[in-house]
């Protein structure tokens, strides 16, 4: 090869190395955007059908009136009865053994769960928090009844919600919101005290499950 051969195809070749990244970013993209890590898909709830709000006091508005407290504002965005059934101070296991009662009364076809807040601030095991969680997923699903979780941040200054919320979600393909409460949290315009919402970071929270319901297809 001559050398003005040489200073002709050297730049040709490093062209064809940059073009080829660039391809195989924009592949990588196509397919990665093409995997399905969206949010996971669950049966539509009808205007007659009920979903159910679970947990403590952030489901049943402690820091605000009972009007601005999440499931009623959350009602009112998706045009879905949604009941307010949360229970200030409960742990999850608490939460599991009052779960059928909750089922047999309102027989609902989606259930929001957000506990494990008060497990944490009482140092109880995550193994147990997270077992907890997991019967009562599989409670639900095994009834026929859709699941929706809400991750709860871990109590310090500088947090975000406990990994064993997604893990969960990832593991039985359940939509997943593990933000907002931590946005919130972070915020003190949207917190009525240390651990809850006001009005605002209610809406906030009903605003951000509306919007993960209508990715999931529920409504």
């Amino acid at each position: 090869m001559t050398r003005s051969s040489f200073l002709v195809t050297r730049p040709l070749h490093a062209s064809w190395i940059t073009w080829c990244g660039v391809a195989a970013v924009l592949l990588a993209t196509f397919l990665l955007e093409g995997c399905g890590e969206g949010v996971p898909r669950v049966p539509a709830v009808g205007p007659d059908q009920v979903i159910v709000a679970f947990g403590d006091s952030l489901t049943y508005g402690t820091g605000a009136s009972e009007s601005e407290s999440y499931p009623v504002v959350l009602g009112e965005l998706i045009g879905r009865k949604v009941v307010r059934s949360g229970v200030p101070g409960e742990v999850t296991a608490q939460g599991l053994a009052r779960l059928p009662q909750v089922i047999g009364e309102h027989g609902p076809a989606l259930v929001i769960v957000c506990l494990g807040g008060n497990d944490m601030l009482r140092r109880v095991d995550e193994a147990q928090i997270r077992s907890n969680l997991r019967q009562i997923i599989t409670t639900l699903r095994g009834r026929g009844i859709s699941v929706v979780l809400v991750g709860v941040p871990k109590p310090a200054l500088l947090t975000s919600a406990a990994a064993f919320y997604g893990e969960l979600a990832k593991e039985y393909r359940i939509p997943y919101e593990g933000k907002v409460l931590n946005d919130i949290m972070h915020q003190l315009e949207l917190k009525a005290d240390a651990i809850h919402p006001n009005a605002k970071g209610y809406r906030r929270m009903a605003e951000a499950i509306a919007q993960l319901l209508k990715q999931a297809g529920a409504i």
